[in-house]
């Protein structure tokens, strides 16, 4: 969890090791529209020690479930503008098939476990709260993106 932005390359240098051959990275922006509201920005909040407790599980799942070198995550709180990243997820590995495949288990599974909530700020100057997860994850199944309001 970051509550400033984070320099992106930082986090990318963490993943450039000599045994990887390939890294994959996602990034999800704050967008100008929700379910066909205008959107002026967000406000995330988080269980902080949850959400840092959980994702470190995610990336050692990840770890162990795909053969990677490394995986970085972050997601932000507190108050993000449209075009803004609210969060990046890295990973690299020897071959690019199990570093897309381990991104996207990451994202998704940050989606669906880690408490994050968000408050949608829309132009007309209403506010509305909403829990940032999804109820099924791609990796095992098609589903819907749901109402987080970033691209994945």
């Amino acid at each position: 969890m970051a509550s400033e932005p984070v320099s992106i390359e930082t986090l990318r240098a963490a993943l450039h090791l000599a045994q990887a051959g390939g890294f994959c990275s996602f990034e999800g922006w704050v967008r100008n529209t929700n379910e066909g509201r205008p959107v002026d920005g967000l406000d995330y909040e988080a269980y902080d020690a949850l959400a840092t407790k959980e994702g470190e599980r995610i990336l050692d799942e990840a770890m162990a479930r795909y053969d990677i070198s490394h995986a970085v995550a972050m997601h932000r709180t507190g108050s993000l503008n449209v075009g803004d990243v609210a969060v990046w997820i890295g990973v690299s590995a020897p071959h690019r098939d199990a570093a897309f495949r381990a991104c996207r288990y990451i994202i998704d599974e940050i989606k669906h476990r880690v408490p994050v909530w968000k408050n949608e700020r829309y132009l007309d100057g209403d506010t509305q709260w909403v829990a940032c997860h999804h109820t099924h994850r791609p990796h095992e199944h098609e589903h819907d993106h749901g109402s987080c309001n970033h691209n994945h």
